[in-house]
């Protein structure tokens, strides 16, 4: 016999999960008890549930497996639905458990309780409540299978205090075997057709190739085809943007004039991702609801074929399952250099770092371009939300194996809990993260996580006082009419001492190379970057050349 919360850490290490991130509750006491004497599950104790979240969706992308968080009753549930959220939007594999309260005050308006499937139930793929010991087997492998397959996604269990601590009969829930689905033949010989007929094809790559050696057969497919590429929404590091079939991203505005030439595609075939509003720039493109384009979409999950755009090619399985049953062209492909010279000039306009004629602070972009340009060549890049963090999916030119987590959700407070837990997980890796001073005095605090782990983050600090991206919106709809978006910050350097970390500021463009040294030296640094707000309002500017 053993526990509940016994059978849930045993049935987690079954599955290779090894860390578990957490903020203390007295409503899950039992699954911390379980978790004492484990040494093959980490548990990472958290300063704010929102953290905790945050770091186990950065976990679950770095490893593929679901990310775990546990979190107490009401006001922690409450702090950890922003993971929930992006969960769902990221498309990552994650389960939230909430300590409820006892069996005996359910549905009863007790201290703290909250009806978890009302709560969370428009956005977590699934949400269970165990009352019944002998049930909790049951319910862990539907966690698990919801949370991994199809579109991943969140996933909410909520066990009260006392089931935890119940004795049952059941044993830790072994993997099952993973769900595979293959395309047709028929499907292979239309796709196959329609590739080697195509003059103008355009992929749109996205998220479900995101597993050890899956970009790398995505660039040797694009190659072998002759294909030009885009990649959804914040996904750049799919494939090497140097590249001359990278044609960037679909992202919250992109160009006119690089749309209307995107738009003369002849074919479009989208590759593991979905068609949301941010990568069909607000279902502009393709055209609803049947598009001029012929449309193949490639998605392991079938309900997210066809939901908006019509598709004349359908393909349930998992993008690389596709691209591995296809293999290399039979017969010669027709000459598409013209067709990707075109493409490739307008990512080339969009990718050009500017010049700035500002005079309250360092243009932010000019430290991105910077950093872009010197960090290692396995760096993995967290990015909180903001207006700081936009030049870093246009200007950094990312190859794999760098990494880019950021949150598709555009949740503000993602940057540091994110490059905490990447650097728990891959400590021989340079963890850099990008946040502005209002993301960072949201969950800044999470730095107390990487002090107690000696973790050597580099962190680096848009500081400008203003919520950047909201000032924009107002200055367009509502110009010099600031309200609320302007606030004043404690003395960042020596918040950044309290953490261990060693500071260096950067008030002057002449300072901007100094980075370099702090980029390379040991143990966590942070960077403050006195901003240009001028910087980022609406304004032309001129392209200039990356330069050292």
């Amino acid at each position: 016999m053993v526990t509940v919360g016994e059978l849930f850490v045993e049935t987690f290490a079954a599955h290779g999960i090894d860390r578990i991130f957490c903020v203390p509750g007295e409503s899950y006491l039992g699954l911390l008890d379980a978790l004492h004497d484990r040494k093959d599950v980490d548990t990472v104790v958290c300063r704010h549930e929102s953290g905790a979240g945050f770091m186990a969706l950065t976990d679950a992308r770095l490893t593929g497996r679901p990310g775990i968080a546990c979190v107490s009753r009401g006001p922690g549930a409450s702090n950890a639905a922003i993971a929930v959220h992006t969960a769902q939007q990221d498309a990552v594999p994650f389960i939230l458990i909430i300590g409820q309260v006892a069996t005996q005050d359910v549905r009863r308006d007790s201290f703290q309780e909250i009806d978890y499937g009302k709560m969370f139930g428009s956005i977590a793929k699934w949400t269970a409540e165990i009352t019944d010991p002998e049930l909790a087997d049951e319910v862990l492998l539907r966690a698990l299978q919801t949370a991994t397959t199809g579109l991943p996604g969140p996933v909410v269990i909520s066990v009260p205090e006392n089931i935890l601590t119940s004795q049952c009969s059941k044993k830790a829930v072994k993997p099952q075997a993973p769900i595979s689905a293959a395309p047709s033949q028929a499907s292979i010989e239309e796709f196959r057709k329609i590739l080697t007929e195509a003059e103008r094809p355009l992929v749109i790559a996205g998220s479900e190739i995101s597993k050890p050696g899956e970009r790398e057969k995505l660039l040797r497919f694009v190659e072998s085809w002759e294909l030009p590429t885009v990649v959804s929404f914040r996904r750049q590091d799919l494939l090497p943007n140097g590249h001359r079939l990278y044609m960037g991203d679909m992202g919250l505005s992109n160009p006119a004039s690089q749309m209307r030439v995107l738009a003369e595609a002849d074919v479009i075939v989208v590759l593991g991702s979905r068609l949301t509003d941010i990568t069909t720039q607000g279902y502009t493109f393709p055209q609803l609801v049947r598009p001029k384009q012929k449309v193949v979409h490639v998605h392991s999950d079938i309900t997210v074929i066809g939901t908006h755009f019509a598709s004349d090619l359908s393909i349930g399985c998992h993008a690389i399952s596709l691209i591995d049953a296809i293999g290399t062209p039979k017969n010669s492909l027709p000459d598409r250099e013209n067709w990707i010279g075109q493409l490739k000039s307008e990512r080339y306009k969009i990718s050009a770092v500017r010049q700035f004629d500002v005079n309250d602070g360092v243009p932010f972009e000019l430290v991105v371009d910077f950093i872009g340009r010197h960090m290692d060549d396995d760096a993995i890049l967290t990015l909180d939300a903001g207006t700081f963090a936009a030049p870093a999916y246009r200007v950094i030119e990312f190859r794999p194996p760098q990494r880019l987590l950021a949150p598709i959700s555009g949740a503000m407070g993602f940057g540091i809990p994110a490059a905490v837990a990447a650097s728990l997980r891959a400590p021989e890796r340079q963890v850099i993260c990008f946040v502005g001073d209002g993301g960072l005095l949201m969950t800044g605090s999470e730095l107390a996580v990487a002090l107690e782990r000696e973790l050597p983050l580099k962190v680096i600090v848009s500081e400008n006082q203003v919520y950047g991206s909201i000032l924009v919106h107002q200055e367009r709809d509502y110009p010099g009419r600031y309200v609320g978006t302007k606030f004043v910050n404690p003395d960042l350097e020596l918040s950044g001492r309290a953490y261990n970390c060693t500071v260096t500021r950067i008030s002057e463009l002449s300072q901007i190379s100094t980075i370099a040294g702090a980029l390379r030296a040991p143990g966590p640094q942070m960077i403050i970057v006195d901003s240009s707000v001028k910087a980022i309002l609406p304004r032309s500017h001129a392209p200039i050349r990356n330069t050292e």
